[in-house]
């Protein structure tokens, strides 16, 4: 059998992050959305996306194909009704589809044609831009007990400090020399090649994906998720930073989400809470206003390749676009639209032309190419949000 995701209706409310990616490749736990269905079904997965990103993430559809909306995570249960799902039969959760079986095109579905199957019991769905942060506990159980299933943890240094060792499973190379790691409130999960230095206190949930680091004195509350080659330092508390990112110095983010390709510079501050304590809303690409999330604590969304310089200061619920550049004095306003480049004394224009050097210098650091691909993606984006941009 084919297996296809699909972006389903809540690809907008996920944006900055699926301007440069499908929601199957939001990382949410310790593995992506993708990762997590290839692994459950044994199965290379493609995607159905917006048109722009197709080229770098292509759908191959063959004469049988099964559909599943990339906003749900996978589980045992779910798995086992998808892969018996039979021609023309679609499994729902309310008025949501989450799969379906199908000999057509993507786009000749016609659902009222389908055989309905309910499925009734939780599901971890990611919705909204929040939920990354806000069920990323879930996540990381989830993933951890998929990961560990009848393997056995690299040994843990005798110099480490641990509580309950049993909820603890670290990879092959792995470095935690002189740190505390306290899984008690959940699992920690540490990757392989990734490092934790002398003196960092993590309290689990706690995923360090592969070749990730934590800086010495770093202070880290669950559940959080440090995604590949990424370096954190100074304190962090649920937040996902999804990879190829860096907070490499002191300041303070929580409740927050930062794509791939961001720099935090030293000092870098979020709140997390407004001073009282009402729901912090938050910006809504599909109506272009400010949006409630039903949160007292929400921090920061910051896009792919969006990086900001020392002592900056974001407030609560502050959502950046994508290849925003963001310095000086003073808090920036909650929303800076992708391709932003100033702070709280006001923004231009942040071409392509130098966006993209930047990028090539900072991508080829990690051996990484930036790509004709990755260039036309951010072009899009560059048009798709113009209209957000204030000179």
């Amino acid at each position: 059998m084919n297996y296809i995701l699909f972006d389903g209706p809540s690809r907008n409310n996920l944006l900055p992050f699926t301007f440069t990616r499908p929601v199957a490749d939001i990382r949410i736990g310790i593995l992506t959305i993708r990762e997590k269905w290839e692994a459950y079904l044994d199965y290379t997965t493609t995607t159905v996306t917006e048109d722009y990103l197709s080229e770098k993430y292509p759908m191959v559809e063959m004469e049988q194909n099964v559909m599943i909306n990339a906003s749900y995570c996978p589980n045992h249960e779910l798995v086992a009704m998808i892969k018996d799902l039979q021609e023309n039969q679609a499994i729902f959760k309310g008025e949501d589809v989450i799969a379906f079986f199908t000999t057509d095109s993507q786009e000749e579905v016609d659902f009222d044609a389908y055989e309905a199957i309910e499925y009734n019991e939780a599901l971890l769905k990611v919705a909204n831009t929040w939920d990354i942060f806000s069920k990323n506990g879930e996540a990381i159980q989830d993933d951890f007990d998929l990961i560990t299933n009848g393997r056995q943890s690299e040994e843990i240094p005798e110099k480490t400090i641990v509580f309950n060792r049993a909820n603890i499973f670290i990879e092959e190379g792995a470095k935690l020399p002189f740190c505390s790691l306290n899984a008690e409130n959940g699992p920690i999960y540490i990757g392989k090649n990734a490092e934790i230095m002398e003196g960092s206190f993590i309290r689990g949930p706690f995923a360090l994906c592969d070749h990730a680091t934590v800086k010495m004195g770093a202070k880290i509350y669950g559940p959080t998720t440090i995604g590949p080659h990424s370096k954190v330092g100074g304190e962090v508390n649920n937040s996902v930073i999804f990879g190829y990112s860096n907070k490499g110095h002191d300041g303070f983010l929580g409740n927050s989400v930062i794509g791939e390709w961001c720099n935090l510079g030293a000092d870098t501050n979020n709140s997390n809470l407004k001073n009282n304590y009402t729901e912090v809303r938050l910006w809504d690409y599909e109506t272009e206003g400010f949006a409630k999330t039903g949160l007292q604590f929400c921090g920061l969304m910051m896009g792919d390749h969006s990086k900001c310089g020392i002592n900056t200061m974001f407030n609560t619920g502050t959502v950046i676009g994508v290849s925003a550049n963001i310095f000086g004095s003073g808090f920036p306003r909650n929303f800076v639209p992708s391709f932003s480049w100033g702070g709280s004394k006001g923004f231009t224009t942040y071409l392509t032309k130098k966006a993209f050097e930047v990028a090539e210098v900072v991508m080829s650091r990690r051996e990484i190419e930036f790509t004709e691909q990755d260039s036309a993606i951010l072009e899009h984006v560059f048009e798709e949000t113009k209209k957000f941009r204030r000179e």
